[in-house]
């Protein structure tokens, strides 16, 4: 493996984006979610950075790219479309000591940037040292469907556990199994389908401390989870209740092969 995974902290700090086009775009939201001060460098902005700079979320600097850019900031992105160019902001950034990664080209990359799977301060990449950045994304997609919003609502049971189950002093051994007990139980399966007193109840009897989850609730309440789960269990249900009636129906129907009994879950036509 030639890169060495890191996180950076980026809060605050000045990172450059050198392209406007929808490359650019991706970049420099990512920069922002982590906190950056974005500048974007380039004669055009796509409609969506356009409006962070009316927002007031990033700088626009109109122009072509300038080694002179380089002074104060912490990373660049090439992201242009042009070899020359990407060329130039490379060999500058390092003359700088200015981290740099030039999209789409491994070998001038200080460096690279893995597709991400979040849920909330969940984060799960994925890097293929550059090779295949398709594979990258088709990985993405099936880590996304494997961990869904119920794995950030538990980190976040997680984090407040953390602290009054350290602050009682037994031990890091001790520590260790009460949280890995927990995440190990059924509870993942009852934050899906909304049981919020079940989750309490799961966190009072393994760790022996009470949370009030009104809070996250109220949120998943707002965004839908754990009624989504209950509805597309309620369908699964129907559906197999209305082939369970058809099937009857055409064993009691000897002589009708091919006609349909049109019950909940059938299909007309």
């Amino acid at each position: 493996m030639r890169y060495y995974p890191i996180g950076l902290d980026i809060s605050g700090r000045r990172c450059l984006v050198i392209g406007g086009g929808e490359v650019g775009e991706r970049k420099a939201q990512r920069l922002l979610e982590c906190g950056a001060r974005v500048s974007v460098v380039g004669r055009e902005l796509t409609p969506a950075l356009a409006g962070l700079r009316q927002e007031g979320r990033i700088d626009h600097i109109p122009g072509d790219y300038d080694k002179g850019l380089l002074k104060g900031a912490f990373l660049v992105i090439g992201a242009t479309d042009d070899r020359v160019v990407n060329e130039r902001i490379f060999r500058d950034a390092r003359k700088a000591g200015v981290l740099a990664n030039i999209v789409d080209d491994p070998e001038r990359c200080d460096f690279i940037l893995p597709a991400l799977c979040r849920q909330g301060d969940l984060v799960i990449t994925v890097a293929t040292g550059g090779k295949s950045p398709a594979l990258a994304k088709k990985l993405r997609k099936e880590l996304e469907e494997r961990y869904g919003p119920e794995y950030e609502t538990l980190l976040r049971i997680m984090g407040e556990l953390r602290g009054k189950i350290i602050d009682r002093g037994e031990g890091s051994d001790e520590n260790r199994k009460v949280f890995e007990t927990l995440v190990d139980s059924d509870i993942l399966e009852h934050i899906r389908k909304g049981k919020w007193k079940k989750v309490e109840k799961i966190v009072k009897d393994m760790t022996g401390v009470a949370i009030d989850l009104s809070a996250i609730r109220k949120e998943a309440a707002s965004q839908g989870r754990g009624a989504a789960v209950k509805k597309v269990t309620a369908v699964k249900e129907v559906k197999e209740e209305g082939k369970l009636r058809e099937g009857r129906t055409a064993s009691h129907k000897p002589g009708k092969t091919g006609s349909r009994v049109k019950g909940p879950g059938s299909r007309g036509g």
